[in-house]
């Protein structure tokens, strides 16, 4: 696209896409918090494999002495016991989809009832059991939200746990309860302080706390008959019995209610629900229709959270297997591609070069450029095409009056037009098309030709690296330059689907510009759209990385932005605009099958799944184990230093800039798939994008030719 036609083109603000994005990353961040929170925020001990901590001066010695149902509200606390010979049997920690139907289906066997003491995310999960638990006629009660320590957790959480839980059993079974077990309890005789507290807040809640006076140690599996041995009554007192439906392998569990039940019933003991076995009124009541449409809505906010973390969880697994077959497919191509070193094209070429370089505004490095460009040790005409700089370009090229150099003004029309101007100009069938900051080697132009001995071939991409290296920002570009575009050029070229040659160093050969009928300016990366037409028309296009220059890299974060804006949304427009090589044959189906298949892989899907690695990254340092997590990332950081390495060897570089890699992933990675978000995002939306042009700073020095 011309300037001028780019800034006669409507620019609509490319904000309602950013606003979209930040409301699906806040859904997406408070999907993962929820998850974190249901899922890895719990305790993963049995309830008896906590002891209490502390002293117990607070707790009043009515309570520490008398019964497991407390009331421990304000005035004078109370306590009650189960009736004599009666036995309030209780299970913590479920609804398990596995133990719970079976011990559902033993008491259903024993005509007894239980109470169960049910964890609000269990619930959710499994609801239908719920249902199942009270349609049966049993109790069903409190265990918190996710089995949290009440007597630890600071108070927010505490009320967040047990208003949670009223919830989730409103949605689920349509009631609510007055009963809760806080996790981690025992007896009354082991009341600490601290749990002292924990159960006034509860009572304050509206709940009666409810311990227990045997526990059958289930949770151990310490075997069948030690089960049933921990659970029998020393005396004809009443019991509180604590067992378990969930928590582990249960079938200890189950095998003990199958001769327990039979056993204590021989012995004249009878089983109630809690309430029933204390003599007070049902604590279950039929929930109100609010209560349940806001249970059942965090139901559903709960599995819909599950179901996104199941979907990170498949394309963080994309990401991590796209990521590798990267590393593999360009480390083995590489390896290949330098075995080929020396290798011959066909006879020396020796005839001359035409180099075009277009030039707008590029006053500060445009002498550097043409000097480095008649030092060459190949014989070559220059043509400058002044593309309406403002800047004084052309009088700066004048000026130098060297031998060979010419110099073509033109009203601004854009950087094709003026390839095509200076393309009628040229003299010779070798055309190199060079930036305007670009400054070449002595030998770059005569390495970069050779390939054109080959009849097949149409064009060559040079080995471009970057100049402005000081700085994070110039080190980074440096270590994308030589690991990534360096590398992917080797691969593309052992695999003939070059898709771009770069505007920096590049030769054609002119029939082959002339065939396609030259540079194309509908797509902001003329580059890669003329290098894909080539690769369609059935030409070769070749990489020769001797062919060294040096280019000028952004050096702000908003100038990198806007290049690589620029590069990434010109690169989708020529895809799409080639994308019919999918289905062609010879050379330009490979390209198509190959080359393009590669970019939308590596170049737009690899960045879009990108943002999935940082946010589990996050979710895992907060929620599982952070040094796994640091470990992966680790592992990947590592894959790419080695990486790094090989291509720097490759490459003739000295590896000092690698230190920065590590650092690279926390800002320039981010900027890089932001990047390609909002490309995408630009393309689907149909908005143009108007031409982006870098500033330049003139930091580079043309060679000194010994």
């Amino acid at each position: 696209m011309s300037r001028p036609a780019a800034r006669r083109a409507k620019q609509v603000p490319l904000r309602t896409h950013w606003i979209v994005l930040t409301m699906l990353l806040v859904c997406l961040s408070t999907m993962l918090l929820l998850n974190g929170y249901t899922h890895h925020m719990f305790g993963a001990e049995a309830d008896g494999a906590v002891k209490p901590v502390g002293g117990n001066a607070t707790v009043p010695r009515s309570i520490v002495n008398g019964g497991a149902v407390i009331d421990a509200g304000a005035g004078a606390p109370r306590s009650v016991s189960p009736k004599a010979r009666t036995i309030a049997l209780t299970f913590d920690d479920g609804p398990d989809p596995v133990w719970t139907p079976r011990i559902l289906e033993v008491l259903r066997q024993q005509h007894v009832h239980a109470t169960f003491f049910v964890v609000g995310t269990a619930v959710a999960d499994h609801p239908e059991l719920a249902r199942q638990i009270v349609a049966e006629g049993h109790q069903i009660a409190v265990h918190t939200f996710t089995h949290a320590n009440l007597s630890t957790v600071p108070a927010w959480r505490r009320s967040l746990e047990l208003r949670q839980s009223q919830l989730i059993l409103a949605g689920a079974a349509g009631v609510s309860t007055t009963l809760l077990r806080p996790p981690y309890s025992s007896e009354p005789n082991a009341l600490s302080n601290r749990d002292w507290t924990a159960l006034q807040d509860i009572r304050k809640a509206g709940y009666l706390s409810v311990l227990s006076t045997q526990d059958s140690e289930d949770w151990r599996r310490p075997g069948t008959e030690k089960v049933i041995a921990n659970s029998m009554p020393r005396s004809n007192a009443g019991q509180v019995l604590l067992m378990h439906d969930a928590g582990g392998d249960r079938t200890q569990t189950i095998e003990a209610l199958r001769k327990l039940l039979p056993r204590l019933k021989a012995r004249g003991f009878h089983f109630a629900t809690v309430s029933d076995a204390v003599g007070l009124p049902d604590p279950t009541h039929k929930a109100g229709l609010l209560d349940r449409g806001r249970g059942l809505a965090v139901i559903w906010v709960m599995r819909i959270s599950d179901a996104v973390l199941s979907v990170l969880g498949w394309l963080l697994y994309a990401a991590g297997a796209l990521s590798v077959l990267r590393a593999a497919a360009t480390i083995v191509a590489a390896r290949r591609h330098a075995r080929m070193r020396g290798w011959s094209y066909g006879p020396p070429v020796t005839e001359p070069v035409s180099v075009i370089v277009p030039a707008y505004n590029e006053s500060a490095g445009i002498e550097a450029a043409i000097r480095s460009l008649v030092a060459s040790d190949h014989p070559l005409e220059v043509i400058v095409v002044d593309d309406g700089s403002t800047d004084g370009t052309a009088d700066i090229v004048e000026a130098l009056q060297i031998p060979g150099v010419r110099v073509i003004r033109q009203a601004n029309a854009g950087k094709p037009v003026a390839l095509n101007t200076g393309l009628k100009a040229a003299r010779c069938e070798l055309i190199v098309m060079v930036d305007g900051d670009t400054v070449f080697e002595p030998d770059a132009i005569r390495k970069l030709i050779q390939p054109f001995g080959h009849a097949a071939v149409g064009a060559v991409s040079g080995n471009a690296k970057v100049g402005n290296r000081g700085g994070l920002i110039g080190r980074w570009q440096h270590i994308e330059y030589v690991i990534g575009f360096n590398l992917d050029r080797r691969l593309f070229d052992l695999a003939e689907c070059m898709p771009t040659v770069p505007g920096a160093v590049g030769a054609f050969r002119r029939t082959a510009l002339e065939r396609i009928g030259g540079l194309s300016d509908v797509t902001l990366a003329e580059d890669t759209d003329l290098t894909m037409a080539l690769c369609r028309d059935g030409w070769r296009v070749v990489y020769e990385e001797s062919a060294v220059a040096w280019t000028e890299a952004p050096a702000s974060m908003g100038a990198l932005w806007r290049q690589r804006y620029r590069w990434c949304y010109g690169t989708l427009q020529a895809m799409w605009k080639h994308r019919g090589a999918m289905v062609q044959r010879g050379r330009a189906g490979k390209f198509g099958r190959r080359g393009l298949t590669y970019l939308m892989l590596f170049q737009v899907l690899l960045p879009l799944l990108a943002p999935v690695v940082d946010v589990f990254a996050i979710y895992g340092l907060i929620f599982l184990n952070p040094v796994r997590v640091l470990g992966v990332w680790a592992g990947f950081v590592l894959l790419q230093l080695l990486m790094g390495f090989y291509a720097f060897w490759l490459d003739g570089e000295r590896p000092g800039p690698l230190w920065t890699l590590p650092l690279q992933q926390f800002v320039y990675r981010q900027l890089m798939y932001l990047v390609v978000i909002q490309s995408v995002f630009t393309a689907l939306a149909g908005t143009r994008l108007r031409w982006q042009r870098m500033e330049r700073y003139g930091s580079l020095q043309a060679p000194v030719v010994r």
